[in-house]
């Protein structure tokens, strides 16, 4: 579908000031605080007894409520160099001083001993947190794993979290001194503070015993040349042939986890190979082991393995560091392909090999001139879209579902990247003011990380929904399937903790899905399909949705929609597997044939301005199939970016692994073969044949000018 001319267009919003309010409530409870310490002050050095008081308390209270609603002020005191350290010792400080100067003057003589309880109380704080850093060092292993027995390694659970995280072990632990001390500014009777000093001492000393324990050569768990040796022995027994290799940071999980269940297929024994630590519990459910290599050292060990092919879902700069390893085949599988320069990207002719979706794919990186040979391009479909339920007809309902999921704002500033900023809020409005419209708002997880002009209007569009929902009403599910999507998302969460528990640390977590589970990751699947279908039936049909979570999944917004509205990003071509129409937004300033003649993606959408003016003809196609024009376009487009549907992308994923691995196997016998005949010079090795004739060289004729004939 084309815009058509003369439409009423859709006013632009004027920006509203969310942030600006949030940074007015982060400056107020900023300032509470800050007044208690400071009336304090004033109560110590008057001496004024009820403000002292009154201001101590006050600060107390301000503690708790920062802990319990306003965690990421704590970061701003932090910051500031006034963290909980110095603000709970400033308290401290005051309270003496004003036990100093009120009353008689031979206080000094009287109050000295709880001066020295105080200091010795802090020393024993210092002490604590320089033994709780050493048991840190001696849990922190080379190797971090999941699905694997490490039982050999004399993994134990973790100390309390009150006594690894000072943040939390001084307030709590000096509360019965300072409370003691508080106590005696009120009565004058030392004795109050001296009480309540002495059950801090003991707590302090209490948590050092049990911190110190662990150093004891019977409690420490294994060194790092233990721990590597037993790696070694594992690979080996183990024998892995396949693998997925991931680095990133914690909201790129979702780029190796779409990747876990087409491994889980294949035959042989697959491996999960991860850079980050806290990355092992972002990787999804699965029955595949999963080991953490964070340096380089230990990641070259692979080398030595029977690990054959290395899958790659993106690229980082750690990338390049397995890429050294020889003796195994890399692949650049991708997360999803779109029509961005970053589905094109020029790191990819490091690998050995290409693997996308379909013909457009292989087109695009021939266009691209970026050094990927063709015959190293290998198309495989997209295995991860079976979830994916084909278009069963115009909405039958009273509502049209409409999924908006835009991208991000990328690195490179192109406003045609991401619609949020620039298209956002007139599409959504232009979607609320159809009484017939519920709407999904997926963002995606790294809008506005870059361009705060994104942040503000992902805030805005968020209270637009919010606002359109308050103005709708209607019948409302049950409280029974509320209570059902409640208990399975219990279960759920029971299976994917792995016997884990909240304050667990990540030798603990370690240890407790070592025990490899087999079956683990299908019952995970079953009680994830239970948990969505009780989550859409427990929303009212009516009811517009802001969908931030891991869960849904966009796989299961897709089911959910009747028509996707995006930007040009993978979304679009995972979306075409279910043959339901689509839009995409134009922000990039280009007219629309050369917007659809630049991203292919966007020849079977409609394609919307800015203004969003063609909204409303664009619900009229989706609830009038006959009026659609684009639905043959839309089943070759599909067959051009994700391939045949026979044989499955599954097989076809499989016998490429089977391929490369053969490969792999073939290079290194080559290898041995020339190693074992120990040739007495490089040039006596027979080399490989080059990939292309070299052209032969040619002497250009000079141009003929003036003085060069």
């Amino acid at each position: 579908m084309r815009d058509e001319p003369g439409a009423t267009a859709v006013p632009v919003p004027l920006p509203r000031r969310l942030p600006r309010r949030q940074t007015a409530v982060k400056l107020l409870v900023l300032g509470v605080p800050a007044a208690a310490f400071l009336a304090q002050a004033v109560g110590a050095l008057l001496p004024h007894l009820p403000l002292l008081l009154a201001a101590t308390a006050g600060s107390l209270a301000a503690e708790g409520v920062l802990y319990r609603w306003q965690r990421d002020v704590l970061s701003l005191f932090a910051k500031s160099h006034a963290d909980v350290t110095v603000r709970h010792v400033l308290r401290d400080l005051l309270l003496v001083v004003g036990l100093l100067r009120l009353g008689e003057q031979d206080r000094e003589t009287v109050y000295a001993p709880l001066v020295a309880g105080l200091l010795a109380f802090y020393g024993l704080h210092c002490a604590i947190q320089g033994v709780s850093v050493l048991v840190h060092r001696t849990r922190t292993l080379p190797v971090v794993t999941r699905n694997i027995d490490a039982s050999a390694l004399r993994l134990s659970p973790a100390p309390p979290a009150l006594l690894r995280r000072p943040g939390h072990r001084l307030p709590v632990f000096g509360l019965p001194s300072t409370a003691g001390l508080l106590a005696t500014a009120a009565t004058d009777a030392p004795v109050y503070g001296a009480a309540g000093l002495a059950l801090s001492l003991a707590v302090a000393l209490a948590g050092l015993g049990a911190l110190l324990v662990r150093l004891l050569p019977g409690r420490r768990p294994a060194g790092e040349q233990e721990v590597l040796d037993w790696f070694e022995a594992w690979l080996a027994e183990y024998r892995p042939t396949v693998g997925l290799y991931f680095s990133g940071g914690a909201s790129s999980a979702y780029q190796a986890n779409m990747w876990l269940e087409p491994l889980a297929k294949l035959d042989g024994r697959p491996l999960i190979v991860l850079r980050e630590r806290l990355m092992v519990q972002r990787i999804a459910a699965t029955d595949i082991p999963v080991v953490c290599l964070p340096k380089v050292s230990t990641l070259m060990r692979l080398e030595h393995s029977t690990l054959q092919v290395l899958l790659h879902p993106s690229n980082s700069g750690k990338t390049s560091q397995v890429l050294r390893i020889p003796t195994i085949k890399h692949t650049f599988v991708n997360h999803g392909e779109s029509d961005k320069l970053s589905s094109c990207n020029p790191y990819v002719k490091a690998y050995d090999e290409v693997w996308v979706a379909g013909p457009a794919a292989r087109e695009r990186y021939a266009l691209a001139e970026v050094g990927v040979e063709d015959k190293d391009v290998v198309e495989i479909g997209r295995p991860q879209l079976d979830a994916v339920r084909p278009y069963a007809g115009p909405p039958s309902g009273p509502y049209t579902t409409v999924l908006y999921a835009p991208t991000w704002e990328g690195w490179d500033g192109n406003p045609g990247n991401s619609s949020v900023a620039a298209a956002g809020e007139n599409l959504v409005r232009a979607l609320l003011a159809d009484p017939g419209v519920r709407l999904l708002y997926k963002p995606h997880p790294l809008t506005g990380s870059v361009d705060p002009r994104a942040r503000a209007a992902d805030l805005r569009i968020r209270e637009l929904l919010r606002a359109a929902n308050r103005e709708r009403t209607g019948p409302r599910p049950e409280a029974a399937t509320a209570a059902e999507r409640e208990r399975l998302a219990a279960e759920l969460g029971r299976l994917t903790a792995g016997g884990s528990r909240p304050a667990a640390d990540q030798m603990e977590r370690m240890l407790r899905q070592s025990q490899p589970q087999p079956g683990r990751a299908a019952a995970v699947a079953r009680a994830t399909a239970a948990w969505e279908e009780a989550y859409w039936a427990s929303l009212p049909p009516w009811e517009h949705q802001v969908v931030t979570d891991a869960r849904p999944t966009l796989y299961s917004c897709f089911n959910r929609s009747d028509l996707l509205i995006s930007d040009v990003s993978s979304v679009i071509s995972d979306f075409l597997a279910s043959g339901k129409p689509y839009a995409v937004a134009n922000t990039s300033g280009l007219a629309e044939d050369v917007f659809r003649r630049s991203f292919p993606t966007v020849a079977a959408a409609t394609v919307l301005t800015p203004d969003a003016t063609g909204v409303p003809r664009l619900l009229e196609t989706v609830r009038h199939p006959e009026r659609d024009e684009l639905a043959g376009e839309r089943a070759a487009l599909a067959l051009r970016l994700l391939g045949p549907a026979e044989p499955p992308s599954q097989e076809r994923f499989a016998g490429a692994v089977r391929a490369l691995c053969a490969a792999a196997g073939e290079h290194r016998v080559r290898m041995a073969r020339r190693l074992a005949d120990e040739p007495t010079a490089p040039w006596q090795t027979e080399l490989p044949a080059p990939r292309h004739e070299p052209a032969p060289l040619t002497t250009a004729a000079p141009p003929e000018g003036p003085g060069l004939r």
